[in-house]
């Protein structure tokens, strides 16, 4: 899934950013068909992208009750539509939201599109971040109920259950 994908370009644990360069912002618009063809990124699309990117990540990670500033991640998110003038789209197999400028090749725009149509089919709220604060990585919670914090029980899910365990029991 899109969104999860573009969140999911800077892994905490260990720490990887795919998105180090404008030159790798390029790349990975260009391997997913985002941007126009012939884009290249700059500096200013790098700190864009970021910054769309961390805030998407703040609205994920609020749904597993994390803190963080929601309302200027939502503020982020709705200056980057603005920019990209984002407009409802008819076709024969439905709508689309498609971006009307080219802020980052049209790419940015594209993924606001995706954030939109998840939100519109309910696919939005199962997309989560990590509860973990070394973690954060998204996801989507196929849990039937919705309760899934940890993008792995096997990993985040048995460190912070540990962790818990231990501080109850360190007092004995």
């Amino acid at each position: 899934m899109l969104v999860v994908d573009f969140v999911n370009t800077l892994d905490l644990r260990p720490y990887a950013e795919q998105l180090d360069s404008p030159e790798a912002l390029t790349r990975w618009f260009a391997e997913r068909e985002l941007a126009e063809p012939g884009y290249k990124a700059t500096e200013r699309d790098l700190h864009e992208a970021i910054e769309l990117r961390e805030a998407l990540r703040t609205l994920l990670a609020a749904k597993n009750e994390v803190p963080g500033d929601v309302a200027g991640a939502a503020a982020v998110l709705d200056s980057a539509a603005r920019h990209a003038d984002l407009a409802v789209r008819f076709t024969p197999d439905g709508l689309r939201i498609e971006p009307c400028k080219d802020a980052c090749g049209g790419a940015l725009g594209r993924i606001l599109g995706a954030v939109a149509t998840s939100m519109a089919d309910g696919t939005w709220d199962r997309m989560k971040a990590c509860r973990a604060e070394d973690c954060r990585w998204a996801f989507i919670d196929e849990a039937r109920n919705r309760s899934r914090a940890w993008c792995s029980m096997s990993s985040c899910g048995n460190r912070a259950k540990a962790n818990a365990f231990r501080a109850r029991h360190a007092h004995g």
